[in-house]
């Protein structure tokens, strides 16, 4: 009951965070409960709770939404998926551990420092597949379209609704993958109904406050809880 209470308020701190920022949901979710529950639940309940926000997200923002660029990387995110898919399944799961909390760090930095990356067609079709594997092996795949988006010079409105565009096709896809390769089973689905009332009432919370507060300094403080999870999940497991 506490492992499951925990998950509850993870999911609500990551839907919170998504809904102010634009990203950030499965960076907070999934190295958190890698922690509570087992780093290969964690993607998967991320993913299962994630697949409703980022759809609704979609449909609600589709106006501001760029679908081009959207359709381009999920499209492009379908090569790396089996990749990814591979790592999930196949990884011990201390690896698959440490693997979460570098990528998490090594996200942290992409946000932390705006990096801008190529944005042409080659530079996109790399992004893309790139995200297909974080997609599936890690959960985490929303940084590199953060850098890919700033480098387009999208305003705060499109950049949060094409990123909820790009996370439904690749989430789908990920969740066709899981269940694909039988990575899906009964406590995965128990705890992800659990945590999914929290979806709703975190988002809820963060839109009041999507145009309150100062999203570079409320980015600043979700990086800055980032480093400290993925640091502490590190120093555990190097101990």
């Amino acid at each position: 009951m506490v492992l499951l209470l925990a998950a509850f308020g993870i999911v609500l701190l990551g839907a919170f965070a998504q809904a102010v920022s634009g990203f950030g949901y499965a960076l907070v979710t999934v190295p958190l409960l890698a922690a509570a529950i087992d780093p290969r639940s964690a993607v998967l309940v991320s993913a299962l709770t994630g697949i409703g926000l980022t759809l609704v997200a979609a449909v609600r923002e589709r106006a501001y939404a760029q679908w081009r660029v959207a359709a381009a990387l999920t499209g492009t995110a379908l090569l790396g998926l089996p990749v990814g898919l591979l790592v999930l399944a196949h990884a011990p799961e201390r690896m698959l551990s440490a693997v979460i909390a570098v990528v998490v760090l090594g996200c942290v930095a992409l946000v932390w420092f705006n990096a801008r990356i190529r944005t042409g067609r080659l530079g996109l079709g790399m992004v893309g597949v790139l995200v297909g594997v974080l997609t599936a092996a890690t959960g985490t795949n929303g940084p590199p379209l953060v850098a890919a988006f700033h480098s387009l010079g999208y305003d705060p409105r499109t950049f949060r609704a094409t990123l909820a565009a790009t996370f439904s096709g690749t989430g789908l896809m990920g969740l066709a993958g899981f269940a694909a390769t039988g990575q899906v089973h009964l406590d995965v689905v128990r705890t992800a109904l659990i945590a999914l009332p929290a979806v709703p009432l975190g988002w809820w919370l963060g839109n009041l406050l999507f145009h309150r507060i100062d999203p570079v300094v409320f980015r600043r403080i979700v990086l800055v809880g980032l480093l400290g999870s993925a640091g502490a999940a590190l120093v555990s497991l190097a101990g």
